[in-house]
C-alpha cells in the first residue's frame, strides 16, 4: 500500500487528511496515512501558548499567537463550505471572532472527519532524505514523550508546517546597546505588558498594525511605527505615530531614516518569517520568499524536481483556510492517481505563466483577485465544492479599504456569510472596548 507522510497537523495538513477522509467516504481507496505533529494537539499557528523559546521538551515553540488576538480578516472569508460557522455554533456569529472561536471551529471541524488515528503528537521530523534507488523518503522522527528516535521510509511526504513560525529579525546598527527590551512578534504574548510604555513598532504588514492596535487598547502611552512602506494614517489616535524605516539604535533613543529621534522603551520587530525547513535535506528544501506565487511549485504544491514531493499553504495569503483545502483536495488527487503530473517542461511553462501574471500585480485588489482567481481554478480540477469567489474577493478589498481608513474600528463592521447568505450579528461591545474576549456577549438587538 502507498504510504503518506504529511508533516503538521495545522490547518493545511488538516485540510489533506479531511480531503483522504471524504475520498474514503466516497468510496475510494485511500494510502497509509502518518502526520507527524510535534504539538500534543492539532491546530497548529492557532493552539495559543503562554510559552516562548522552548516547549516543554526543549524544541523551539510553534505558534506565534498572543492572547486576545482577534480574527484580523473576515471569518466569511475563510468558512469552508461543507461546514460553515452556522453548522458548528448553531447561530450566526460576528465577522470578526477571537481566536479562539477560529480554533474551536477548525479543530471540531477536523474531529469530525475522525482523523486522529492518523496523526502522530508529541512526534517530531529530525530528518528526511530522498532514496533515488526505492523511490522513498527516509523519515527520521522523534517520540518526544518516550524520548525515542527511529526512521521510516514513505512514498509520497507532504509539507504542512506552514510558515509563520521562524522570525526573519533584521540587524539594526547599536542594537546591542538599545537599553530596553526587543522582541520579535512570533514572541509577543500580552499588549497589557506594554501599558504606560513608549513602544516601537518594525515592520508595515498585517501583524505591525494589529500589534499597534493592541498596544494601543491596553495602554501604551506612545507607539510609532516604523516601516519602509508608505502607511495611511487610518485614523490612528494622537500618541500613534508613523515613522520611516528604523536606521539606528542607542541606549533609548531611536533614530529614522528621514534623521528624526524618539525615546523608546521597547522594541517588537513585525519583520515577518522565514520559509524554513531543517529536517529537510538540501535536495527536498523549498527555497523562497513570502509570495502569492512559489516559483518550483506546479499549481502551488507539487515540487517540480520530485513528484513524489509537496508542499500545502506555503504563499502569501489573502485566503487562507478555503485555499488549504484546495489544495490538499488537489494533491490527494495526485497521490491517489486521479491525476497525472506533466512533464517537467510543462509544469515549467506553466508556473512561469503564473509567475508572470504575479510580476504585473500592482494594488492590493489586484493581488486579491489573483489568489482569488487561483483558488477558481484549482477548485475546478477536483470534486471540492464550490465557492463564490468573486464575492469573497468583494468582501476582502471592502475590508481592506475599511482597515486602512479605520484601523481600530474595522472589527465592528460584519459581512453576510457566502455560503448560507445570512448576516452576522454585532457584539455588545466595540472591539476597542471589549478587553475580555468574551466570544458570545452579543448585541441583543440581533
Amino acid at each position: 500500500m502507498t504510504k503518506v507522510a504529511i508533516i503538521g497537523a495545522g490547518p493545511s495538513g488538516l485540510s489533506l487528511m479531511l480531503a483522504f477522509r471524504a475520498a474514503q467516504q466516497n468510496g475510494d481507496s485511500i494510502p497509509d496515512i502518518v502526520c507527524f505533529e510535534k504539538q500534543e494537539a492539532i491546530g497548529g499557528q492557532w493552539n495559543f501558548s503562554w510559552r516562548t523559546g522552548v516547549d516543554p521538551f526543549g524544541e523551539p515553540v510553534h505558534s506565534s499567537m498572543y492572547k486576545h488576538i482577534w480574527s484580523n480578516g473576515p471569518k466569511e472569508c475563510l468558512e469552508y463550505p461543507d461546514y460553515t460557522f452556522e453548522d458548528h455554533f448553531g447561530h450566526a456569529t460576528p465577522s470578526f471572532p477571537p481566536r479562539q472561536v477560529i480554533t474551536d471551529y477548525l479543530c471540531s471541524r477536523a474531529t469530525k472527519g475522525h482523523i486522529d488515528e492518523w496523526i502522530r503528537f508529541n512526534h517530531v521530523v529530525r530528518w528526511v532524505e530522498y532514496l533515488p534507488d526505492e523511490k522513498t523518503f527516509a523519515v527520521s522522527y522523534h517520540d518526544l514523550v518516550n524520548d525515542h528516535q527511529t526512521c521510516e521510509h514513505y512514498d509520497y511526504l507532504v509539507v504542512a508546517t506552514g510558515h509563520f513560525s521562524t522570525p526573519s529579525i533584521p540587524d539594526v546598527e547599536g542594537m546591542d546597546d538599545f537599553s530596553g527590551s526587543v522582541i520579535h512578534a512570533h514572541d509577543f504574548r500580552d499588549a497589557r505588558h506594554y501599558q504606560g510604555q513608549r513602544v516601537l513598532i518594525v515592520g508595515g504588514s498585517y501583524s505591525a498594525e494589529d500589534i499597534g492596535s493592541q498596544c494601543c487598547k491596553f495602554g501604551a502611552e506612545q507607539i510609532i511605527t516604523s516601516s519602509h512602506k508608505k502607511l495611511m494614517q487610518a485614523n490612528r489616535p494622537d500618541h500613534w505615530q508613523l515613522k520611516p524605516i528604523l536606521t539606528k539604535l542607542s541606549d533609548d533613543t531611536v533614530q529614522f531614516q528621514d534623521g528624526t529621534t524618539a525615546n523608546i522603551d521597547s522594541i517588537i520587530l513585525c519583520t515577518g518569517y522565514r520559509h524554513h525547513f531543517p529536517f529537510l535535506e538540501e535536495s527536498l528544501r523549498l527555497k523562497t520568499r513570502n509570495r502569492l506565487w512559489i516559483p518550483n511549485l506546479y499549481w502551488g504544491v507539487c515540487c517540480h524536481w520530485n513528484p513524489q514531493l509537496m508542499y500545502l499553504g506555503m504563499q502569501d495569503q489573502s485566503y487562507s483556510f478555503t485555499m488549504f483545502d484546495a489544495q490538499a483536495w488537489f494533491v490527494r488527487d495526485v497521490i491517489s492517481g486521479k491525476r497525472s503530473l506533466p512533464s517537467l517542461e510543462e509544469m515549467q511553462r506553466h508556473t512561469l505563466l503564473w509567475l508572470e501574471k504575479e510580476k504585473r500585480l500592482e494594488t492590493d485588489e489586484e493581488k486579491i483577485r489573483f489568489q482569488g482567481n487561483y483558488l477558481k481554478e484549482l477548485i475546478q480540477q477536483t470534486n471540492y465544492p464550490s465557492i463564490e469567489i468573486e464575492a469573497i474577493n468583494r468582501m476582502l478589498i471592502d475590508f481592506m479599504h475599511n482597515a486602512h481608513w479605520n484601523i481600530l474600528g474595522y472589527r465592528d463592521k460584519n459581512y453576510a456569510s457566502v455560503m448560507t447568505g445570512n448576516p452576522s450579528p454585532s457584539y455588545r461591545l466595540k472591539w476597542f472596548e471589549n478587553m475580555t474576549d468574551e466570544q458570545l456577549d452579543l448585541n441583543s438587538s440581533n
